[in-house]
């Protein structure tokens, strides 16, 4: 039997509740209703009294430890950040400097921005989405851009945003699919391997 998938949401926003928090829960719940999953949400701005004071992993208090390892951990990850300077914010680059080299090979990763206009839109594929490589991750196809407009209290309204990140799940199904597979084809031998030690 094939364990429900991790699907870890990161918000990179500097304060909570955020719009980019709303948009990474939006998602989140959209990859939910497609398939079983153990979802979490990983909001930086709750962590950020932590986080900003560690300048090596060894330094983290626990709640930031905790975080760090779901997401080495996550099945499919889900990143949304603000657009902070023509790019994503400080706080989301040092919790992903922090993150383990290879934790994140071929982790299908859903990306995500919101920002005060169509102006930054490209962020996903000029600052994302080459992070992202870096770590060796799959990052989807079609990535969600916000704008302020698009919210209301901190929740998206704009019906072709949520219309694109429908379609944004809706492609990323069959790769999160092949992962539930690979998943559901370890388990005997992580059986096999428990019996024979």
């Amino acid at each position: 039997m094939t364990r429900p998938l991790r699907v870890v949401a990161v918000s990179g926003a500097l304060q909570s509740p955020s719009k980019s928090a709303g948009l990474a829960q939006h998602l989140l719940n959209l990859i939910t209703e497609q398939m079983p999953c153990q979802p979490r949400l990983v909001d930086l701005g709750l962590l950020a009294p932590q986080l900003t004071g560690a300048v090596w992993r060894t330094q983290v208090p626990d709640a930031v430890s905790q975080a760090l390892t779901a997401v080495e951990q996550a099945d499919v990850l889900v990143v949304a950040t603000p657009v902070f300077r023509a790019s994503y914010t400080g706080l989301f680059k040092h919790f992903f400097d922090l993150i383990e080299q290879d934790a994140l090979i071929d982790t299908p990763v859903l990306l995500a921005a919101n920002g005060g206009s169509e102006r930054h839109a490209l962020v996903i594929d000029h600052q994302l989405r080459p992070l992202f490589s870096f770590f060796q991750a799959r990052t989807l196809p079609l990535g969600v851009y916000a704008t302020d407009k698009d919210f209301v209290d901190r929740r998206l309204s704009d019906e072709a945003v949520i219309e694109r990140a429908r379609l944004a799940v809706q492609r990323a199904v069959p790769l999160l699919e092949l992962t539930r597979q690979c998943l559901r084809d370890a388990l005997p031998s992580v059986a096999e391997q428990m019996l024979a030690a």
